[in-house]
């Protein structure tokens, strides 16, 4: 008589784990099946950061200021990440069809997020570094780096805090429906102005820049320039430091809304048995 099989079910955080690694895996497949896209990703930014550098040479503008632009530009890649591949995300599978099936499986939405966010991640990283390099290389762009530790602090809790944001809009713009699409047009430009991207946030008024730093691209572009420039700390907002405890804070405050507003969508969707376009 053959016994019975049995088979193993993955419960808590081995569940969360295999999440995540199960929707990264597609992300970072796919990456590798796109060299043409990968090359645009770079070669386009590149232009439009050649017109900011060609403005400030031509009004003798500090060479800092060059530097600026490069790493300006090459987080301009993970804010795309964040507002295209994560907050839009959990819109565009409800109109693929596959966010009544996330919502019925076992495993969390925060999960099958943070999959999708990794997964991004590994190639907006890769192109951000191609960005930088390039850059530097044609530019001659000189990096003076005062404290590596803080540096890679800062920019570890600038994305966390950016991801975190992108993950509790992904259950604000579901609500939206399509509007989320207006909604991102929207958001792109004015997040390029009032997080520094190229220029430092110290030029804007002080009540306009305090206000901005709500984006944790703001502080977190502003402390990465102070560190890695010699003439940085002259130009930043706010002691670097003092910026990455305050993109710390920024982290688990995102992070905890995310959680409480995906676990909110999830209990919405099962209570209605359907996923609305909105609220009324």
């Amino acid at each position: 008589m053959s016994m019975p099989l049995r088979v193993s079910k993955d419960v808590g955080w081995r569940l969360f784990v295999r999440t995540v690694a199960a929707r990264a895996y597609p992300r970072l497949v796919g990456q590798q099946r796109e060299p043409a896209g990968a090359f645009l990703d770079v070669f386009l930014p590149l232009l439009g950061l050649s017109a900011y550098v060609f403005v400030y040479r031509a009004i003798d503008a500090p060479e800092a200021f060059v530097g600026f632009v490069i790493l300006g530009g090459a987080m301009t890649a993970f804010w795309l990440n964040v507002l295209w591949s994560m907050s839009n995300q959990l819109f565009w599978e409800k109109e693929t069809g596959n966010l009544a099936l996330y919502i019925m499986a076992p495993n969390s939405l925060m999960a099958i997020l943070l999959g999708m966010a990794i997964g991004g991640l590994v190639s907006t990283t890769l192109r951000a570094a191609a960005i930088i390099g390039l850059g530097t290389w044609l530019f001659g762009v000189r990096f003076s780096v005062s404290d590596p530790a803080l540096l890679f602090a800062v920019f570890a809790l600038t994305l966390t805090a950016l991801y975190g944001m992108g993950m509790m809009f992904a259950s604000v713009f579901l609500l939206l429906g399509r509007e989320a699409w207006h909604v991102i047009g929207l958001a792109q430009e004015p997040v390029y102005l009032l997080s520094g991207m190229y220029f430092p946030i110290k030029s804007l008024n002080v009540w306009v820049a305090t206000g901005a730093s709500l984006i944790p691209l703001t502080l977190g572009l502003d402390a990465i320039r102070q560190i890695a420039f010699a003439s940085g700390p002259a130009t930043g907002f706010i002691s670097a430091r003092v910026e990455c405890l305050a993109l710390a804070v920024l982290s688990v405050v995102f992070l905890v809304l995310a959680r409480l507003m995906l676990g909110y969508m999830e209990r919405l969707a099962i209570a209605e048995g359907k996923l609305t376009e909105s609220r009324g």
